[in-house]
């Protein structure tokens, strides 16, 4: 059944992921398809050609959202617009998780190129040029376009799947925050340069992409920077992730999963302060692997010890970090969601 949200229709649900379509591309499709009436002998093949296009697109932002499933994150919902398509994952906030989850993306376009390429052959050999002359330019239409996208989504300019890679190779050595803050640097710079250079040559769509590319940048840089604030605020000493070996940071940066108060989960001993409910696992939110709040103050899994941890002592209970601005913390998602034991008919997941 059709849904708007957000000036966006849904148009189907595959794989628990919800395909959604934004109003703008209905009118930026109807002006890009007549602007190109003389390339084919009919409208219909330059409307195929668009629709194959997003297509391609959606197919790329199938594989951003099933590799991040594949490594433990959420991917709901996809939402293509007139530059291309969205996928709203959320990874685990580890690099290699992060890394996989954007490559998957024009791994697409390198899987499809020999589907197109052998397209391309056929056509040749079968003399489709003199025989269907529009199927044979609209074959070597997608071949190109698929080939074009491949290429300028490795672009090393962020938001770019390209920006995207760098940030995940430089989050092995730098850290999250600051390998955020050098990509969005490059891709400010770099955005505005190519926003100058598509005016100059009168290349109005390129200086609209290259526009929302700077514009992108700017935000993460903002986002890189509170991030790092949020990162080297205070952490609980006393407590050890059994995974990954952090320290967990302070703050309200957990969710009732029950009422929706946020609050400190170390600082309330894994209590709700609002509603009472008692978690039996947190999750860290430098590797996102979930412990029972004993394995914690143990710093080893399975330790077996079933007595909860003091929290922090009156002497050292603080506010915490800056406040974290939603969608940031962990990246790209909402404050880590506290999830109480599943109990019949209360809808939630153990």
């Amino acid at each position: 059944m059709f849904q708007i949200q957000n000036g966006s229709l849904r148009l189907f649900r595959v794989a628990g992921i919800d395909v959604f379509l934004h109003w703008s591309w209905l009118a930026v499709a109807y002006f890009r398809i007549q602007s190109r009436s003389l390339q084919y002998s009919s409208l219909w093949w330059n409307a195929a050609e668009y629709l194959t296009v997003f297509g391609i697109v959606l197919v790329h932002e199938f594989g951003h959202a099933l590799a991040c499933r594949q490594v433990g994150g959420t991917a709901n919902r996809i939402v293509l617009w007139p530059l291309g398509g969205i996928a709203f994952v959320q990874p685990p906030p580890r690099p290699g998780a992060f890394l996989w989850s954007i490559v998957a993306g024009p791994l697409v376009h390198v899987l499809l190129l020999p589907c197109t390429i052998g397209l391309c052959l056929l056509s040749l050999l079968a003399g489709w040029p003199n025989a269907a002359p529009d199927l044979h330019l609209f074959i070597l239409a997608v071949a190109a376009i698929n080939a074009g996208l491949l290429v300028f989504n490795l672009l090393p300019i962020y938001p770019l799947d390209g920006g995207q890679i760098v940030r995940g190779l430089l989050w092995f050595v730098v850290g999250r925050a600051r390998s955020l803050l050098v990509v969005s640097i490059i891709g400010v710079v770099t955005g505005f340069g190519l926003v100058a250079l598509a005016c100059a040559a009168q290349r109005w769509w390129l200086a609209v992409i290259a526009g929302f590319a700077a514009w992108q940048s700017i935000i993460g840089w903002r986002q890189a920077r509170a991030l790092s604030r949020v990162l080297s605020g205070l952490r609980h000493e006393q407590f050890r992730c059994p995974s990954c070996g952090a320290s967990p940071l302070a703050g309200d940066l957990w969710q009732c999963a029950h009422c929706r108060r946020r609050f400190d989960t170390f600082r309330e001993g894994s209590v709700c302060p609002q509603c009472g409910v008692r978690f039996a696992a947190t999750a860290c939110p430098e590797c996102s692997q979930r412990h029972p709040l004993a394995e914690w103050a143990s710093g080893r899994a399975g330790s077996g010890s079933t007595s909860p941890p003091s929290a922090l002592r009156a002497s050292e209970i603080m506010v915490g970090p800056p406040s974290v601005p939603p969608g940031l913390f962990p990246d790209g998602s909402k404050p880590e969601m506290q999830q109480p034991p599943a109990a019949p008919g209360d809808g939630f997941a153990s």
